[in-house]
């Protein structure tokens, strides 16, 4: 019943608008028909006075010969001549203003034939009085012109009896029109009015329930407030619970893996020392296996910090097509021989701004995952293409910012992976390869690495078929520069004559295993474990080459550190170290553009490298 109330309101809302719109319309059509009826008014009074005006030229015409007859002076042919000029231009304008009337057109030729046939006798009037020849009273005494005229009168009262009744006939259809318009009006006003009346009635009543529905929606909505409380406590609960199984897989997967490298580690430097005096080689063999385990422990902290976005890149410029070629050699061997192994290169691909060191990294991850999801070999594809991601792809996914990306994909045929493996399949420390067989830290790493980079990455997976991991990287708008591969040399960089370094480390065994190290190569090492005490040397010293300085110290941070170290002695080299860093060297994941940066924990090879390379760079 209250639908169908609400129906009855809704109706009689429509039939009020239907009924303005019908009353505009129709007074719209009246008036344009009274309009249209006053012009027609017009047009017969139009017509009427121009009859007269006819019927005032041939007097006219008339009265001025008879004059001049008469007297025989040419001033009366001033009024002759002018009502014999205009009654052409008044025939011609009546014959417009009655050609929608044919049978007034048929009465005005009449009327035309006698006017010119009554100004042509009047012609031969006035040519005979030049001639003193012709008698003024003939006409009056049975000649032509008089019955020519009294037709003429005749024919024009006629004509106007006729526009008189058209006139009639148009005036009252007028009126009629004047009437119906008003009733009209009246109609629409009082049928509004009813409808209005109505509609505020159902408005009233409307306004009454919505006041009971408030009422019982409040009630409604402090029950679900207090519901939505409940469950938010629930739900807080639950999201603890999850937030705490995250943190013991993640710090499990670490305790994991950090102990089996310790392991390593800690039992083969036992072993090595045990060895030492009995059998050095040997001995040494247990060394380069605690090396091995070492070195794969700052893999996984490198990796830690990929993935939670926290490792310093240097990005730049550059053409990833000549990086995967570069290192397709290299990943033919990786993947072996059983796997067909190909590269699809876009033609004019635009530069990418990524960290290449680490986008090789990734790519071998990718690589090594494809590999191992076909035991029984297969192809595996890298493409790389130009794209744009539109504002409708970024409102679906997040962290995703729209424009133009370099697209880097990595596509295998093997077994697949299902939807609910696809979620997960970022998390740190989630395989599914069997154990020993895989960390859970590759896909990690490359989705840290490239949401760092302000990229994006996408699996497009199906089981049976294979997977496609796509990696969108920052275009960058230049040109890109030549990437070259740092290849080991047989023989460390070394110190040339008398270059002197400075390290400073509050960390007192690694300090002085970086001034041995250094020592090893050939430079001439001072060293320092607080900032204050380096800036004292800096100022005793008389030559200093590198600053090799760590970030994270007590007093200054490292940054602070070499600011006033090159305020003392500009053009000084500064090279930083560090196992973390936040703020100083490094800002929303990136290093400063004029940092020189080596991360902890670093070889002999690595360092010699990297300070050879930073006392060689031009200032």
């Amino acid at each position: 019943m209250a639908d169908t109330r609400r129906d009855l309101g809704l109706i009689a809302l429509v039939i009020g608008f239907a009924l303005l719109a019908t009353a505009v319309l129709g007074t719209l059509w009246l008036f344009r028909e009274q309009q249209q009826s006053q012009r027609w008014v017009v047009h017969t009074l139009r017509a009427q006075e121009q009859l007269r005006a006819v019927l005032s030229d041939l007097q006219d015409a008339e009265t001025g010969q008879r004059g001049y007859l008469i007297t025989r002076d040419r001033e009366y042919l001033t009024p002759y001549l002018d009502g014999k000029k205009r009654l052409s231009t008044d025939l011609e304008t009546l014959r417009s203003l009655l050609a929608d009337n044919p049978e007034q057109i048929a009465r005005l030729d009449r009327l035309s034939d006698l006017a010119l046939r009554r100004v042509a006798r009047l012609d031969i009037g006035i040519g005979r009085a030049k001639d003193l020849s012709y008698d003024p009273g003939s006409d009056m005494r049975g000649g032509v012109g008089k019955p020519l005229m009294d037709a003429s009168r005749a024919k024009v009262r006629e004509m106007l009896a006729v526009e008189s009744a058209l006139l009639d006939t148009r005036i009252e259809r007028v009126q009629s029109l004047s009437r119906q318009l008003s009733f009209w009006l009246i109609v629409c006003l009082a049928a509004t009015a009813g409808l209005a009346w109505f509609a505020a009635r159902d408005a009233r009543r409307r306004a009454a329930a919505a006041i009971t529905a408030g009422e019982a929606l409040e009630d409604a909505n402090a029950r679900l407030i207090e519901e939505a409380a409940t469950r938010e406590a629930v739900e807080a609960q639950v999201r603890q619970m999850h937030k705490m199984e995250s943190v013991g897989q993640l710090t499990g997967g670490i305790a994991h893996d950090f102990n089996n490298m310790l392991a390593i580690v800690i039992g083969s430097l036992d072993m090595a020392k045990r060895r030492m005096t009995k059998d050095p080689r040997k001995a040494e063999a247990s060394i380069d296996n605690a090396m091995q385990g070492a070195e794969r422990a700052a893999q996984l902290t490198s990796r830690l910090l990929a993935f939670s976005r926290q490792q310093p890149l240097a990005p730049q410029a550059l053409d990833a097509n000549k990086l995967v070629g570069g290192m397709s050699e290299l990943l033919r061997r990786t993947i072996g021989e059983t796997i067909q192994f190909e590269t699809v290169l876009a033609g004019g691909l635009w530069p990418a701004f990524i960290d290449a060191g680490q986008l090789e990294s990734a790519l071998v991850n990718l690589c090594v995952n494809g590999r191992d999801a076909m035991p029984e070999g297969g192809r595996l594809t890298i493409e790389t293409a130009n794209t744009h991601l539109d504002e409708g792809y970024a409102a679906s996914h997040n962290e995703v910012t729209p424009g133009q990306y370099v697209m880097v994909s990595v596509t295998d045929t093997g077994g697949g992976m299902p939807a609910e493996v696809i979620e997960r399949a970022f998390d740190p420390f989630f395989t599914t390869k069997g154990v020993g067989k895989g960390t859970g830290l590759g896909l990690s790493q490359v989705y840290g690495f490239v949401k760092q980079s302000g990229g994006h990455v996408k699996i497009y997976s199906e089981p049976g078929v294979g997977t496609t991991v796509k990696l969108y990287l920052k275009r960058h708008f230049g040109i890109a520069e030549q990437v070259t591969t740092i290849v080991p040399e047989g023989d460390l960089p070394r110190a040339k004559r008398g270059e002197v370094v400075l390290v400073v480390e509050d960390e007192e065994r690694v300090r002085q295993l970086s001034v041995e190290t250094l020592r090893e190569l050939g430079y001439a090492v001072v060293h320092a474990g607080t900032p204050n005490a380096a800036l004292e040397l800096i100022r005793s010293e008389p030559r200093i080459d590198l600053l090799f300085t760590d970030v994270v110290m007590p007093e200054m941070n490292g940054r602070q550190l070499a600011e006033r170290a090159v305020a003392m002695r500009p053009g000084l080299k500064v090279l930083y170290t560090t196992g973390y860093t936040r703020n100083s060297i490094v800002h929303n994941g990136v290093l400063d553009h004029d940092v020189h940066f080596l991360a902890k924990p670093f070889t002999i090879a690595q360092l010699a490298g990297k300070v050879r390379q930073v006392i060689d760079a031009a200032a």
